[in-house]
């Protein structure tokens, strides 16, 4: 039975890992948030030791190490601007990572990490999850066996409804969640770098704090993107069924159903991490290059690659 810590306990994502832990049948021996709604924590670990203060769980950790009792992994699920701070605390603690999207905000975060790596011989692992639905396997495998030269048309879609709090926590500012293409699109980048080979193309059509639009060139794809918070942007059909989230990939004409079994991915990538075949650090360069890209790049004229859901 491993030990884990968790940080970021009262977040949004935070009982997808909890969950993952309890499946794979190991021990949450404590916990940290600066919020204390945490009550989630009795349905799967109630004996589990919890912290608000980060320097009282960091004395807890640094006391268990002493005592012989050091931990095998730190989850990490905090706010997208700590993830890089709290990935340095645990590998520096004696355990190895799992870290929530996005890795990091800045590409050249990476670097650092990996020799903190060899530095410390421990290991920073990944949440790529869509790399492991069936589904999107399914989808890289097709690709791989068509011509070499032929690139698909892909348009991707993602409308999730989010309420005025959105923009009044810190996921609504840029410098701390990076922005919406790096919070509710980061997964999706990574998956098309993923299916459709290297990144050759990043356009961005449109940039607000609710919505963002482009268009990318893979070795095997073009792809127009669009991503939303706005509910009035899930299609009128979909709404009129009381649907707030919409998620839509299609390639060539083709629907890519992937929403079965989306959120249910955590547990198996925490199978693949403790078989040691975690999701790396550098495995993720692609996606925070991309997304750091579209964060700062110039808006481009719309054109006939513009996604058909941005209103000129």
């Amino acid at each position: 039975m491993k030990r884990f810590a968790l940080i970021g306990a009262a977040g949004y994502i935070a009982p997808r890992h909890m969950k993952a832990i309890k499946d794979t049948g190991n021990e949450l021996a404590v916990a940290m948030d600066v919020n204390d709604s945490v009550g989630i924590l009795d349905s799967h670990f109630s004996d589990a030791q919890f912290f608000t203060e980060f320097e009282q769980f960091d004395a807890f950790v640094d006391s268990e190490r002493r005592a012989g009792r050091t931990l095998d992994y730190v989850a990490i699920a905090s706010p997208n601007y700590l993830h890089d701070a709290h990935l340095r605390f645990a590998l520096r603690a004696g355990a190895d990572a799992i870290c929530e999207k996005p890795l990091v905000l800045e590409p050249g975060d990476i670097d650092g990490l990996k020799v903190l790596e060899r530095e410390t011989g421990r290991r920073i692992n990944t949440i790529l999850q869509l790399r492991l639905h069936p589904a999107i396997i399914a989808l890289r495998d097709r690709v791989a066996a068509s011509p070499a030269n032929g690139k698909v048309d892909v348009d991707l879609t993602y409308i999730t409804s989010r309420g005025n709090w959105y923009l009044k926590s810190w996921k609504g500012a840029e410098q701390k969640s990076g922005g919406i293409a790096t919070n509710i699109g980061v997964h999706f980048f990574d998956m098309l770098h993923f299916v459709y080979g290297a990144l050759q193309e990043n356009i961005v059509h449109m940039s607000t704090p609710t919505k963002a639009a482009g268009y990318l060139e893979y070795e095997r794809a073009r792809v127009r993107w669009f991503l939303s918070l706005d509910v009035n942007d899930v299609p009128e059909v979909e709404r009129a069924k009381g649907k707030r989230t919409y998620r839509a990939v299609v390639a060539d004409g083709e629907d890519i159903e992937f929403s079965d079994g989306f959120t249910e991915l955590h547990t198996r990538i925490y199978e693949e991490v403790l078989a040691g075949r975690g999701f790396s650090v550098e495995e993720n360069r692609v996606a925070i290059e991309t997304v750091a890209h579209i964060r700062n790049a110039a808006l481009s004229p719309r054109d006939d690659r513009t996604h058909p859901f941005v209103v000129t």
